[in-house]
């Protein structure tokens, strides 16, 4: 790839709106065409010239341009892509995050259609791993998916997560939850977990070292499930979880804000309340 070529052509293609040289939409298709580049490969360009791709313009204020770089260039392992994953793939593909690894074995069944935000009456039966890269595709085609169908073990999550800075827990049970921070641990990332049951719902950012999940559940004690199997699961409430794991990813990547760190945040809708739970070291 020529680079100077590349960035004389972004410079040329930009238009000027205020202080800031935007790349249009089809000025970042033109030119991956033209120098047979990834999509990604053009944002990242772009930004390094100080040319913002157009679709984050409304971002850069709360980013900035080493953040919008910054996530251009990371990778994030969502595990789940149910009532959380779904509306989390949305979001951080929305803003850019480069790469995304998506996990899960779960196929949409009727009963997803009332909070999951990938489950349409047309994708039923379908794999949520596929439909979910498939959902990237037509929102931000820069962003590179790695979709796995598979049912989150501890032989495979170290391998499929490999790369990630940062893995969020969009899981259902308390078992698999408490494996992926171990693995999380292992692979030297931070976890951003949530959970969600009736209106209401939690997040917290697990560090490496950090007790995190093993400070709210005595492990071998725990239900399979938590309390959503009892309260069940209505269309607002994993969105409004998930809304807060996607800024904990955001920070994590960008540097910016305070993470959740030994903080449990608390969140009930039909009260009316949020709490700060503290944990560990905090």
């Amino acid at each position: 790839m020529n680079e100077t070529a590349l960035r004389d052509r972004l410079l040329a293609s930009a238009i000027q709106e205020g202080d800031l040289r935007l790349l249009p939409l089809a000025a970042e298709k033109a030119l991956a065409d033209e120098f047979d580049l990834p999509r990604r490969d053009v944002q990242i360009a772009a930004v390094e010239s100080r040319v913002l791709p157009a679709r984050y313009q409304r971002s850069l204020g709360t980013v900035g341009w080493d953040g919008q770089l910054a996530l251009l260039r990371a990778t994030v392992g969502i595990v789940g892509l149910g009532g959380l994953g779904g509306w989390i793939v949305e979001g951080l593909a929305r803003m850019g995050v480069g790469r995304l690894i998506l996990i899960d074995g779960d196929r949409f069944a009727e009963n997803n259609l009332n909070r999951q935000a990938l489950c349409w009456e047309s994708t039923l039966g379908l794999s949520k791993a596929d439909v979910a890269a498939d959902r990237v595709r037509q929102l931000n085609p820069a962003v590179e998916t790695v979709a796995h169908a598979v049912w989150a073990d501890a032989e495979s999550l170290p391998r499929l997560l490999a790369g990630s800075h940062v893995i969020v827990d969009a899981l259902d049970t308390l078992p698999t939850r408490f494996l992926l921070q171990r693995v999380a641990q292992s692979l030297g990332v931070p976890m951003v977990h949530g959970a969600i049951a009736g209106y209401i719902g939690q997040v917290m950012t697990i560090f490496p070292g950090d007790v995190g999940l093993f400070a709210l559940y005595p492990e071998g004690k725990s239900p399979e499930r938590g309390a959503e199997a009892l309260w069940g699961n209505p269309a607002a409430t994993p969105m409004m979880i998930a809304s807060w794991q996607i800024q904990e990813v955001i920070k994590l990547i960008t540097g910016r804000g305070q993470p959740l760190r030994n903080r449990m945040l608390l969140m009930d809708a039909e009260q009316g309340s949020v709490e700060i739970l503290r944990l560990g070291d905090a």
